[in-house]
């Protein structure tokens, strides 16, 4: 899905690349999500393309805490089991 959003100029620093900006967006919209309870981990970093690790550092810096919900371990264990088969 893509979506437009209208800035004003006065809030872009320019110079800018729309890409990052973009991306910006995408996390702080994922990010709001999370500390929302909309969305679980594991869906934050499926839509932002983390990894675990990645995940808990940019929740960190946003001073959000990390709850490992059921979910998140169910869909994690999910995400192994599709990686083992993989392999076999």
């Amino acid at each position: 899905m893509e979506i437009t959003v209208s800035i004003p100029d006065t809030f872009v620093p320019l110079p800018f690349e729309s890409e990052e900006i973009s991306r910006q967006l995408l996390e702080a919209y994922a990010i709001e999500q999370y500390r929302m309870e909309k969305i679980s981990a594991g869906k934050l970093r499926e839509i932002l393309d983390l990894s675990v690790d990645e995940a808990n550092i940019l929740l960190k810096e946003h001073k959000v805490s990390v709850d490992y919900t059921l979910d998140d371990l169910e869909e994690d264990s999910r995400t192994v089991e599709v990686f083992l088969k993989k392999f076999k």
